[in-house]
């Protein structure tokens, strides 16, 4: 049962992952594509997630938590530049 749950998931996340792209590459302007990205990388946490439970494996966990802190860096830096047009000041 868990594994065509996971499998349902997989499906679903990799479309929304589709959709955030799109968005990303075809967003009107840039607040658009900066929350496009935030999302994409909520999605890519995840797809890791679900492949560390499809393969027991811990080490997926811990990539996804990485990938979470430089996502939010990433996210509050782009968002800073935007209001600022410069990060450090």
């Amino acid at each position: 049962m868990l594994n065509i749950a996971v499998a349902i998931a997989f499906a679903l996340v990799s479309g929304a992952l589709f959709l955030s792209l799109w968005r990303l590459l075809r967003g009107p302007d840039k607040p658009d594509r900066i929350l496009a990205l935030d999302t994409l990388y909520i999605n890519t946490i995840a797809l890791l997630v679900l492949l560390g439970i499809h393969l027991s494996s811990s080490l997926y966990f811990e990539a996804a938590l990485l990938i979470a802190m430089m996502g939010f860096v990433g996210t509050v830096a782009l968002c800073k530049y935007l209001l600022r047009g410069d990060i450090i000041e």
